[in-house]
């Protein structure tokens, strides 16, 4: 049996994904970012392999609305002081879709995901090192900061999907570039 690649589509689902991302895509690129385009990439997908699929039903401009939506509520996307920033009406009036259908299905994709703000698999990669909640580990029983943990446990915690990346070997590869 070969291992499904996680940006496996059901064939089933293919159109109905390729319509949403080609929206998402459209939005984003225009009026939003690259992290935000990928972000709602692979969150069109995750939706797309769920059995059954939410996005059987339903139109797929409300869906492409809510998946930007949903991702903008943990990215602070309408929070004024973040850049980019748009308000939920903006949003919502880019897609063609009622500000508050938008919310609703965003709601609805938010409990499907279990979601919260600041989400780290939902955060964008840019942002997500002045994200708490994805290196907060528990050690013995206690909540650490991952970042303060020696090098080799945390190169451990990176293997096992517990922490996005290993921080000081981020910035060497950052000091590397300039």
């Amino acid at each position: 049996m070969s291992k499904k690649k996680p940006d496996s589509i059901p064939i089933k689902m293919q159109p109905a994904y390729d319509e949403i991302v080609a929206l998402t895509d459209a939005v984003c690129g225009e009026h939003l970012d690259e992290e935000y385009a990928e972000l709602a990439r692979k969150m069109a997908a995750a939706l797309a392999r769920k059995r059954p699929s939410p996005l059987e039903r339903g139109r797929k401009d409300v869906w492409a609305a809510a998946i930007v939506y949903s991702l903008g509520n943990v990215n602070f996307l309408f929070d004024k002081s973040q850049v980019p920033h748009m308000r939920t009406g903006e949003l919502s009036d880019l897609f063609g879709v009622n500000q508050r259908t938008a919310a609703d299905k965003a709601r609805q994709i938010k409990d499907i995901f279990k979601m919260c703000q600041m989400d780290p698999k939902w955060w964008r990669r840019s942002k997500m090192e002045s994200n708490p909640l994805a290196w907060w580990v528990m050690v013995n029983g206690l909540a650490v900061d991952a970042r303060v943990l020696p090098l080799p446990i945390q190169e451990d915690l990176v293997q096992a999907g517990l922490i996005p990346f290993v921080p000081s070997k981020k910035e060497a590869v950052q000091k590397d570039a300039k």
